[in-house]
């Protein structure tokens, strides 16, 4: 080979070489940045990650961005709080403690159950502009008739006879005093609020009786322990308009439609799967068929004729109640 011809590949390789030297320099400082870019905060010998630190941040919901670094700094600091007493916990060896294992280990479960069921329910379908529209329209008392309630409560606990007595003292009261004042006497144990309530802070089956109310008027329901007394002590009408209802409506119905699919997978995953229950362990006999009123509410056979007679006083109340 030539002189020239040397001298010039013997060049090429060279600057090949140190191409090569210099990319591989660069890669590995590059990756040194990336690392070090990846770490908020080292506690001692252990390393906080940025990852973590903005998954701590995600579970605020949205910070306004004013307050960002602000929350941030407070996430790091809750973390190098949390990492010194994970530390000390390990050199107490604690993580070997059986009761803390049984913790780890249900919180596990519990957490690859959700992201289970999150996978799952990511693949609802999202309402349609008619199932919106039908929603809206079987549902007045939330929306086109809405209503913002002044309420008074009283909770009270009374046994499944005492109700009747409830119900007609109810009817023949005057004034909210009065019944406090009975309710004392007969020593059934009570509790009065007040309060304002949109529509959809109450219960559905409680708000579509509740329409039903004019201010001075009164309702009863039943409760696993007595009784509730709901007296309307004003009311004030605020419709909401399509538009502005539609996409409440959409959240509810796409929620709705995440765990019906949630629950439809777990009812095929037991239909499909061999359960065999320890004696004490399996689940009671299914009790009787419940009647249904004509509202769709389900009760007992048993208590069927006793709404009835709630209903009623639903519908008449105890008028000028105050």
């Amino acid at each position: 080979m030539s002189s020239p011809v040397r001298y010039v590949v013997v060049s090429l390789c060279a600057a090949v070489c140190m191409s090569g030297m210099l990319v591989s320099c660069s890669a590995k400082e590059g990756s040194d940045k990336k690392s070090a870019s990846q770490v908020a905060v080292k506690v001692n010998k252990e390393e906080v990650s940025v990852h973590q630190v903005n998954a701590l941040l995600s579970r605020g919901g949205n910070i306004p961005p004013d307050q960002v670094d602000k929350a941030r700094a407070a996430a790091v600091e809750r973390l190098i709080d949390q990492e010194l007493l994970l530390q000390q916990a390990k050199n107490s060896k604690l993580d070997r403690n059986p009761n803390v294992m049984q913790m780890i280990d249900l919180s596990r479960r519990e957490i690859l159950a959700r992201a289970y069921g999150e996978q799952i329910a990511s693949g609802a379908v999202k309402p349609t502009e008619a199932q919106i529209s039908k929603f809206y329209d079987e549902n007045p008392e939330l929306f086109s008739k809405r209503r913002i309630y002044s309420l008074q409560e009283i909770s009270f606990q009374a046994a499944p006879e005492q109700l009747e007595e409830v119900r007609t003292h109810l009817q023949s009261s005057t004034n909210l005093q009065q019944l406090t004042t009975w309710f004392n006497e007969q020593k059934i144990p009570f509790a009065a609020n007040a309060g304002v309530k949109p529509a959809e802070q109450i219960p559905l089956e409680m708000l579509r009786n509740l329409a039903k109310l004019n201010a001075g008027q009164a309702a009863f329901v039943r409760t696993p322990v007595g009784g509730l007394l709901l007296f309307v002590v004003g009311v004030r009408d605020e419709p909401v308009d399509r538009t502005k209802a539609k996409p409440v409506i959409e959240g509810f119905l796409t929620n709705q439609a995440r765990a019906e699919s949630v629950k439809a997978e777990v009812k095929r995953l037991r239909e499909a799967a061999t359960i065999d229950y320890s004696d004490g362990f399996a689940p009671p006999a299914a009790e009787e068929p419940a009647a249904h009123t004509e509202q769709g509410s389900v009760v007992s056979p048993e208590a069927a004729s006793e709404d009835a007679a709630v209903q009623s006083i639903i519908e008449k109340g105890a008028v000028k109640l105050k």
